[in-house]
């Protein structure tokens, strides 16, 4: 009988897939190209309002 708080083994030894790891690595790349386009499209309705 397997205990209920060991995982069940299939022959294959493998981590699941995190996706807030995924996206860590990217976040220094992705967070100012963002920071711009937002700028930009805030400036860009500011003049266009005027």
């Amino acid at each position: 009988m397997v205990s209920p708080n060991e995982p069940a083994q299939h022959g294959q030894d493998f981590e699941p897939h995190d996706a807030v790891e995924a996206v860590v690595p990217v976040i220094p790349i992705v967070l100012p190209m963002v920071g711009a386009a937002l700028m930009f499209l805030l400036a860009f309705i500011a003049i266009y309002m005027a």
